[in-house]
């Protein structure tokens, strides 16, 4: 018997849009040194998010609560917004598949730049949508270019990160305001600001829950450091944001979870001190780069581009050697993007690894 999957899951292929680091390991037969390619929080959570989860652990037996009620009433008063124009969910990406769900039939055209964020792509192929792609304006994505695609086909989505991954580049709140004003009126806008909360205040435009044409996420996998626990909100209009209760996973987010999150939001002050070792790192990374002839680009994330100064083919040749030297890194999947490695902040113990592998590894990427 064949099984009777519709035409359109029968047409995709199985893809994961990310090759985790223990895939790896497991093809490799060991363990890397230094695991600093998943744009984790390599620095890890608030020592009060890890006595929460610990402390609620006991009662696992019980499900979470599926109104989120306590995040959502505490994010409502660190943002200073309404608690109905937020949304928890298992992490961005989840939010991401259940906005797509929501706003995307088959054949609807959904905008985004080519190099972006692949499992936005993903999700728009797995729901039928037709992705049309804007090239980056050098190493930035171009807010103009994407509204301007969006306008000419008729989308119904149109995405874009600020900060950027892969680049870990930015825009100012200025042009993103821009860009949102310009967001016609039968598309949404989704702002991944994922990495906000490493961004400078000049980059992120002010709450506007009035707003219907735009939705923003925010993830505690990052600056919060609890990507394993996936958890993220989605913040929009509340005509937007009531939509999700239609589709959305309401026991998706387990108590450990929203337990870690109440906490690691409370610790305001440990969120600073990541931030300033965020900062220290991505001068550590910069100077390993200078160290061996090469350039960073500038970051507004927990991560720095490194510009390996010729093609893709020759940074997949560097990373490469580094991952056979156990160093875990990745790098964007598109020209002219491609020509740089991405290596996530760390303490000094994998900033060190990185930087005894790098000369080596060029070295052989320069042999090949």
């Amino acid at each position: 018997m064949t099984a009777p999957f519709t035409p359109l899951v029968a047409s995709l292929p199985a893809t994961v849009p990310f090759v985790g680091p223990e895939a790896q390991e497991r093809s490799r037969g060991r363990t890397f040194a230094a695991r600093i390619g998943a744009n984790e929080n390599v620095f890890g959570p608030s020592p009060k998010a890890i006595e929460a989860m610990r402390a609620e652990a006991a009662n696992v037996w019980q499900y979470g609560d599926p109104t989120n009620f306590d995040l959502r009433k505490a994010l409502a008063a660190h943002h200073a917004i309404p608690e109905d124009s937020i949304v928890i969910g298992e992490g961005v990406d989840a939010l991401l598949g259940l906005t797509v769900r929501a706003f995307v039939a088959p054949g609807d055209k959904v905008v985004t730049s080519a190099g972006a964020y692949p499992t936005f792509n993903y999700h728009v192929a797995g729901f039928g949508g037709e992705l049309v792609t804007v090239p980056y304006a050098g190493d930035y994505e171009d807010p103009e270019g994407l509204i301007a695609k969006a306008r000419e086909g008729g989308a119904r989505l149109v995405y874009i990160a600020n900060p950027d991954n892969p680049m870990a580049s930015w825009h100012d709140a200025a042009r993103i305001q821009a860009m949102i004003d310009a967001v016609p009126d039968d598309c949404l806008l989704c702002l991944d600001e994922a990495y906000g909360e490493f961004a400078p205040d000049s980059a992120l435009p002010q709450w506007d829950t009035t707003d219907s044409r735009v939705i923003r996420f925010r993830t505690f996998s990052k600056a919060y450091g609890l990507a394993g626990m996936r958890l993220g909100y989605a913040v929009s209009s509340p005509e937007v944001a009531g939509v999700f209760e239609r589709v959305r996973n309401h026991f998706g987010v387990n108590r450990l979870a929203q337990a870690g999150a109440l906490a690691a939001l409370a610790d305001q002050d440990y969120l600073a001190q990541t931030r300033a070792r965020v900062e220290q790192a991505r001068q550590r990374i910069a100077g390993i780069a200078a160290d061996n002839g090469l350039t960073v680009l500038p970051s507004a994330t927990n991560f720095v581009a490194i510009d390996c100064g010729r093609d893709g083919d020759f940074a997949r040749q560097v990373l490469a050697a580094l991952i056979a030297r156990d160093v875990f890194v990745r790098m964007p999947g598109v020209a002219p993007l491609d020509r740089c490695i991405r290596i996530s902040c760390a303490p000094e113990a994998e900033m060190e690894l990185f930087a005894r592998a790098l000369p080596a590894a060029l070295a052989e990427a320069r042999k090949a």
